[in-house]
């Protein structure tokens, strides 16, 4: 699985998004990236100010804020893909 952050420097909202999605990272151990729009025109111009954006696995599942249950329950149900160890998830 892979969650992308579309953020910018001095975003409130990016970073509380981030502090939700880190703990679940670890649990979950989906690829994470974050991605300044800022510093990316076309980037800019999409998401404006409409911001922080988290896609999952290339489909948008959040803007402004991250809700940790809901994000958690798609994290759940996001199908794990064989032959990548790293997609085993543990659940103690």
């Amino acid at each position: 699985m892979e969650v992308v952050l579309y953020t910018r420097a001095g975003c409130h909202l990016c970073d509380e998004a981030k502090k939700v999605l880190m703990p679940l990272r670890d649990e979950f151990h989906f690829t994470f990236r974050e991605v300044d729009i800022d510093s990316d025109e076309a980037l800019r111009a999409r998401y404006g100010h409409d911001i922080p954006v988290i896609f999952l696995d290339g489909r948008k599942v959040a803007k402004h804020r991250l809700d940790r249950e809901q994000f958690r329950r798609r994290l759940e149900q996001a199908p794990l893909k064989t032959g990548q160890g790293m997609n085993q998830r543990s659940h103690g």
